[in-house]
């Protein structure tokens, strides 16, 4: 009896977490938060969670989680950014769990029969210090039975913290789990191709704003927030859903250039005062592509076009102010001279965290018209406008995940 309402507990306990997971709308996000809840539901120490491109056989890993390490940090500092593919083999044991679609369940990595087609990678722990004992692994299912990823959770632990093999009923209630959420999995990434395809109807027009900006931009815009959310003590919840949107919203900030005209946009000297004037309207059109607002992403993604040029100090060189009647503008139309400015706090949070995340990149690529800057001299820059272009606290938080920026602008720029 007691054992049946336990499991009653538990289940009801994934049901509610199910439930939450269901309303975050971007597949990053969702697969952070995928990882998190497992480890919760099993008292799983550690784990990483990978998406799985069917096409080509490559494993991605898209994060990693540890208790024990992520305990020495300091509160708001997150463990070291880690990204990497390799193809999914049946000699790894994420690989062979996407290829075959099977649950893989390890007491302990050190000890597998000698018979196992799949080996431990031991070169995390080495590196880390850290010891993988036991170790379940299991894939995450379209519905049509596409693998879209792969779930990796490490060391169950019992209640006194104690690393235990994960039991028969942790392998069913990541099973039960992983049902559901391959559901929200799959529900999520068709949103996010709705999305990269209206990215990439822009950079088809705009050769400067490439995928690749476009996803540093909205990666750093996530990274920027949860260190000023830390910092600021803002309560998980909210932090949970604001940059589940702002991922999203983050990747759209320049949509509206695809209504500029080609002579403009691909023109490769400096714009006439004119052109400038005209090329600024690509901040109406983009908050024209998400009105009406039907959804939070819709509000949060409108609120990035229009505003993510406007200073924070009011400065008229920011643009384009006060414009209520975005509406009414026409492709063509000129920004002129911005009369009444928006300034401060009166800029959305969102706008104001894509404008760092966007000259951030801008400055550390290569444009038509300049060269790459160095990492001291776009750090400098940045500092240099704490207050001017760019709200104080985001810059401060932006200060202290330097290294971080830097590892995923390098994962995230193709090679030359």
């Amino acid at each position: 009896m007691a054992e049946a309402r336990g499991h009653g507990v538990k289940l009801e306990q994934i049901t509610q977490i199910e439930r939450r997971l269901s309303e975050i709308k971007d597949v990053d996000i969702l697969l952070e938060n995928i990882l998190s809840a497992a480890r919760e539901i099993v008292h799983a120490d550690a784990g990483s969670i990978y998406d799985y491109d069917e096409t080509s056989k490559i494993l991605t890993i898209k994060y990693s989680q540890n208790g024990t390490l992520q305990e020495k940090l300091t509160p708001g500092e997150k463990l070291p950014y880690i990204a990497f593919s390799m193809p999914a083999t049946s000699q790894s044991i994420a690989g062979h769990c996407a290829v075959t679609k099977q649950t893989i369940n390890i007491d302990d990595v050190y000890n597998m029969p000698s018979d196992t087609s799949y080996v431990f990678n031991k070169n995390s722990d080495i590196a880390t210090g850290y010891k993988t004992q036991s170790m379940l692994t299991i894939p995450l299912l379209m519905t049509n039975g596409r693998v879209l990823g792969v779930l990796q959770i490490i060391n169950a632990q019992d209640e006194n913290g104690k690393v235990v093999p994960f039991s028969s009923d942790a392998v069913f209630y990541i099973s039960h789990f992983a049902t559901t959420v391959g559901q929200v999995y799959e529900y999520a990434y068709l949103t996010k191709q709705l999305i990269e395809r209206l990215v990439k109807m822009a950079s088809y027009r705009d050769p400067k704003e490439t995928g690749a900006h476009v996803e540093r931009v909205s990666s750093f815009a996530v990274e920027i927030y949860d260190r000023y959310a830390a910092n600021k003590g803002i309560p998980e919840s909210e932090r949970s859903k604001f940059r589940d949107t702002l991922k999203l919203a983050a990747k759209c900030h320049d949509v509206g250039k695809v209504a500029i005209e080609d002579k403009i946009l691909k023109k490769a000297g400096p714009l006439s005062e004119e052109e400038r004037a005209i090329m600024k309207g690509h901040t109406c059109i983009g908050a024209q592509i998400f009105t009406p607002i039907e959804s939070e992403l819709d509000e949060m993604a409108r609120d990035v076009c229009l505003h993510h040029h406007d200073r924070w100090d009011g400065d008229t060189k920011g643009y384009p102010g006060r414009f209520e009647d975005y509406m009414n503008f026409q492709p063509g139309d000129a920004v002129s001279s911005v009369q009444q400015p928006f300034k401060g706090l009166e800029i959305p949070l969102s706008a104001r965290i894509v404008a760092l995340a966007d000259v951030y990149d801008a400055l550390r690529h290569i444009r038509s018209y300049k060269k790459a800057w160095t990492v001291d001299d776009t750090f400098n820059e940045i500092a240099r406008e704490r207050g001017g272009q760019f709200d104080p606290e985001l810059v401060d938080a932006f200060m202290q995940i330097r290294d971080r920026l830097e590892a995923i602008n390098a994962n995230l720029t193709p090679a030359e």
